[in-house]
């Protein structure tokens, strides 16, 4: 069989993949608890002794602060989602077939975003 009309990655391949998910997974699960405790823990940059004016700013800047660490956790948890359902397609076997073209996504695609499910030729069309 030639390799340009291979329709699916082996179980070899697909391990390989999953070890990638599994790591990127891990450190995504690790940054959304650093990101969230951030969130919840208070600011240790007090401005009691400061004056009003300070404090307001200060007040300002921790909303915005927060508003900033809320949109990276969404994002982490999103991307965690997405790399769970790349570990579903491996379970299915159905990982790395584009959804659009149904032709593989090349391995070095999948390497450098593992959660991917389009090819690069799907991807820049929807632009």
């Amino acid at each position: 069989m030639e390799k340009n009309l291979k329709t699916k990655y082996s179980d070899s391949e697909l391990k390989e993949f999953k070890d990638i998910i599994l790591d990127k997974l891990r450190m995504a699960k690790e940054e959304l608890g650093s990101l969230t405790q951030s969130l919840s823990s208070p600011n240790t940059n007090g401005t009691d002794d400061t004056a009003g004016t300070y404090k307001t700013l200060e007040d300002g800047s921790a909303t915005l602060e927060k508003e900033q660490i809320n949109q990276l956790a969404a994002r982490q948890k999103k991307f965690i989602e997405n790399l769970e359902a790349a570990m579903v397609r491996i379970e299915n076997k159905t990982y790395g077939v584009c959804r659009e073209t149904g032709k593989l996504i090349p391995k070095e695609r999948l390497r450098a975003v593992p959660h991917a499910t389009l090819s690069m030729e799907a991807k820049l069309k929807q632009n």
